[in-house]
């Protein structure tokens, strides 16, 4: 790990004043990810801004939403009864997205920010790789690539957003607080994330030096059906294969509403858009659940290395389905 300076921010203005006027400056929270990243020498800041201080550690109901501190760790909010009540699938990803270690550690912040576990981005040694070196090919399309993406992938990067509680934010509309030194903006999470093929070296919508200093989760009404599916190598701490994020409202045996998030598939959290449009309206049954999930990975763009996981992502999203309605499985 290269030297660096250390700074701790005791405002959030000061924290995105250090940043924003130091292209080599990043923060620090949790550091679940960064340090890893700087031990690996992919990440080389300057200056770590540390904000682990600053007053984003509440978790508040306001209305029919939940507004989130960036620096509430996973297991705090997957504590939080209003989230076990109201919000089951996002309570299932925090379960089931990192050991009890990691959560008490990791924020909801760094999780949304949480970089790919490409292996080939976390190698120095690897030359070709658009994400860390622009212009420079992707090496997982002809490498071993069996955690890689399928949806919004192409030949110029297949790196996987590996989060679990994204998948079930970006289903529920959830919405991204940012602080900067032009001041507050919000922006839907549906909108915050770029796709690999997109841009493969940014990421998200992020100018730097913003902050996320809250994400805001609308809560689900009463009766909604929701849960988290992860099919991953082993039932311990793992990264996902494939995941469904899951949310419905049935009434009379016909799909009324439904939310659809893909993890483990997308070079972002994936909102199934397609998936959704085939269940809205339609009786709720195995048939259809069939055919959302046929559409939800559409267009998938596959390797070797990553075809298997159209075929696993539709088992998964039928099982979610059923398991949420209640089906046999």
């Amino acid at each position: 790990m290269k030297t660096f300076e250390y700074v701790r921010a005791t405002d959030a203005r000061q924290a995105v004043e250090l940043v924003a006027g130091d292209l080599s400056a990043a923060y620090l929270a949790g550091g679940t990810t960064q340090l890893d990243l700087m031990k690996d020498g992919v990440l080389t800041p300057g200056v770590l801004v540390d904000i682990t201080r600053l007053p984003l550690h509440s978790i508040e109901r306001v209305g029919e939403a939940l507004h989130v501190g960036a620096l509430v760790t996973m297991e705090e909010l997957a504590a939080d009864p209003t989230v076990a009540g109201r919000l089951p699938l996002v309570r299932d990803a925090l379960l089931a997205g990192a050991s009890t270690q990691l959560r008490n550690m990791a924020t909801i912040g760094g999780n949304l920010l949480q970089r790919t576990r490409c292996r080939y981005f976390r190698d120095p040694a690897v030359p070709h790789c658009n994400k860390r070196v622009s212009g420079s090919g992707c090496a997982a399309v002809e490498g071993s690539a069996r955690m890689h993406a399928i949806l919004g992938a192409s030949d110029r990067c297949i790196a996987l957003h590996a989060s679990d509680l994204a998948v079930a934010l970006v289903a529920l509309d959830a919405v991204v607080h940012i602080q900067g030194v032009s001041g507050p903006r919000r922006v839907p999470l549906t909108e915050f994330y770029r796709t690999a093929s997109e841009s493969p070296a940014t990421e998200n919508v992020l100018v730097h030096g913003e902050l996320i200093d809250a994400v805001e989760i609308p809560l689900l009404p009463d009766g909604v059906r929701s849960g988290y599916l992860k099919v991953r190598d082993r039932a311990s701490y793992e990264f996902a294969l494939t995941s469904a994020a899951v949310a419905l409202t049935i009434s009379d045996g016909v799909v009324r509403e439904a939310r659809v998030g893909l993890g483990g598939v997308g070079s972002k959290p994936w909102r199934a858009w397609e998936a959704e449009q085939v269940l809205a309206g339609s009786a709720a049954g195995t048939e259809t659940y069939r055919q959302a999930a046929e559409e939800a990975v559409r267009g998938a763009w596959t390797v070797p290395g990553t075809a298997f996981k159209v075929q696993l992502a539709q088992r998964t999203l039928v099982r979610a389905l059923q398991s949420v309605a209640g089906v046999p499985v």
